[in-house]
């Protein structure tokens, strides 16, 4: 992974003398109320409902055993003993006091963290694939390209007050697993007779307006990437709405002029920008994958490999074995190098909020990462950890071992993989509570037979517009609204987002249920799905094939059958 040089260091140390100056006059009430919100939110630091919530970037999701070790220090010594992992792979802490916060960012400083740029209106931490560099799809490693993505846009004084946040993933594989058309920015790695290059889409997003972005570029050559960039934002710096924040994102602009006008203003734009910004050159490309080059694996042959693998469980005892065989199953995935897998530690067993880990199990989670994964692991969107090179022979220890912390929950990609924001628990935004309903579902459906036969099914449940848990991109979305004081949820069936050609927003079912109601209602919709797929269909693929309709009519018996009596009686 990347590694600090003087220069970022030195950048980072002033950066936190800055801010604890500022804190520091905010405090005695030298500074007020509106001068501190644009500084802290540049430092990623929140007001919540309960408490002060820093925002801690975790580019494109690596973390070394180091930098797990110091946020497991962290939660013990300034917040309640636990961090949350978000849906843009960063950490969150949930209870660190206000007057605390300069010497806490001290801290990340000495394992090479911050929080920069997690908040306010700038180029946000710049995500990618959680399976980066080791995917069996990936045509180009992203992660050299995110990390100068990262080094171009952080504290670039263009573009430190943007008409609205601005959020760029990267992806090399022909899978996304970045979301790539729902970002403002989104760049798809690509080889071509051209040479190595990037799709370019824009003005995608989520939030209160969810839109799939649109294609701007088939190819962008390599050394044109920050230039490139550039254009873009600037065009969206000139012509953004500044007047109303609910119409401030690039997605809104795009829309508003069309792909073609807004393509050829940046084109335009772009034509003014290359005469004079540095081409990205070779050399600076290989440097950044020197930092990104692969581990010292060990040498397998496939058929010994395929065989360790086979053999695994052959000293478990039975209910072990099936236990053991289900999470080689969901959580463990193919890996480019032959004798090893990728292994996602769930963090979503019944009763536990998505996404929060312990200090203890951070710790646990750094020592494993050392003796089976080369010291590193990932985050995910689906607010997870990646092992992500795990030798085969390694698979049952670990399995052992991380099961005594409740990290082999086989769940992973299933219906109880639920992606869950903090909601009207925590945070001061949100119009209805998320962990409650997310826990409930996973107690309904608790029959793991019933849940491996759905098939890869992703639920998500956001607490109100903002969408932070991504609900209007997935197979099954939950949103929460407010209703007279009340709290009442939407669903929406028919997002995706893992496929280029296939990506889409999902689209409201109809009138929304109480918290109470949910389960009930998940149970009729799955219902549906069981009763009507063809052999292997997936649950999505019912859903486009069918549409909403005969989910509606299941769920709302009553107005199908009232719509039906009216169709009769115009009939006669």
């Amino acid at each position: 992974m990347y590694i600090y040089n003087d220069i970022d260091k030195q950048l980072l140390h002033e950066r936190i003398a800055q801010f604890r100056d500022q804190t520091q006059r905010f405090l005695k009430g030298d500074l007020a109320d509106d001068a501190f919100l644009p500084l802290r939110l540049q430092n990623g630091l929140y007001i919540q409902r309960h408490a002060p919530m820093l925002r801690v970037a975790v580019p494109y999701g690596m973390l070394s055993s180091s930098q797990l070790r110091k946020l497991a220090s962290i939660s013990r010594d300034y917040d309640k003993g636990y961090c949350h992992i978000t849906t843009r792979q960063n950490i969150q802490f949930n209870w660190p006091k206000l007057e605390t916060i300069p010497e806490l960012l001290k801290e990340l400083s000495e394992v090479e963290m911050h929080t920069i740029q997690t908040s306010g209106n700038c180029i946000r931490n710049v995500t990618s694939d959680a399976l980066a560099g080791v995917a069996g799809d990936e045509a180009i490693d992203p992660r050299p390209y995110a990390e100068l993505v990262r080094e171009w846009s952080t504290l670039h004084p263009e573009f430190a007050f943007l008409p609205r946040k601005f959020k760029i993933a990267i992806s090399g594989s022909t899978q996304d697993r970045a979301s790539i058309q729902f970002h403002d920015i989104g760049l798809q790695l690509v080889l071509s007779d051209k040479g190595r290059g990037f799709r370019v889409f824009v003005g995608g997003g989520l939030g209160r307006t969810p839109i799939k972005a649109s294609l701007l570029r088939e190819f962008l050559p390599e050394e044109d990437l920050l230039s490139y960039l550039s254009a873009i934002l600037r065009t969206y710096n000139q012509l953004g709405r500044r007047d109303n924040k609910y119409k401030a994102r690039i997605k809104i602009l795009v829309r508003a002029l069309g792909i073609d006008t807004f393509t050829q203003k940046v084109e335009e734009q772009w034509l003014r920008v290359k005469a004079h910004y540095p081409v990205l050159d070779q050399k600076t490309v290989e440097l950044m994958q020197q930092f990104f080059s692969s581990p010292s694996y060990k040498k397998f042959e496939l058929e010994d490999a395929e065989l360790t693998l086979k053999n695994l469980s052959n000293n478990l005892l039975e209910h072990s074995q099936r236990a053991f065989k289900n999470w080689l199953m969901r959580n463990t995935g193919e890996h480019k190098i032959p004798g090893y897998r990728t292994v996602t530690l769930s963090l979503k067993p019944t009763g536990v909020p998505a996404g929060d880990v312990t200090d203890r199990q951070l710790d646990v989670i750094a020592d494993l990462a050392d003796r089976y994964s080369f010291g590193e692991v990932r985050t995910t969107q689906q607010q997870n950890i990646v092992l992500a090179d795990v030798a085969v022979n390694d698979l049952l220890e670990l399995w052992l071992s991380a099961k005594q912390y409740g990290f082999t929950s086989a769940n992973v990609g299933t219906l109880t993989d639920i992606t869950c924001c903090p909601g009207g628990d925590f945070c001061a935004l949100a119009n209805a509570k998320s962990i409650p309903v997310a826990e409930a579902i996973q107690r309904r459906f608790d029959d793991m037979d019933y849940v491996y036969d759905l098939g890869d099914l992703a639920l998500k449940i956001s607490g109100c517009m903002n969408g932070c848990a991504h609900h209007s991109i997935s197979h099954i979305g939950i949103l929460g609204v407010d209703k007279k004081g009340e709290e009442f949820y939407q669903i929406m069936l028919g997002g995706s987002a893992g496929d280029i050609a296939t990506a889409s927003v999902g689209k409201v079912v109809g009138p929304s249920f109480s918290a109470s109601d949910i389960p009930d209602a998940l149970d009729t919709i799955l219902q549906v799905y069981v009763d009507r797929r063809l052999e292997n269909e997936s649950f999505i693929h019912v859903v486009n094939r069918l549409g909403l309709d005969v989910f509606k009519a299941a769920l709302y018996p009553q107005k199908a059958s009232s719509n039906n009596n009216r169709k009769a009686a115009k009939l006669h």
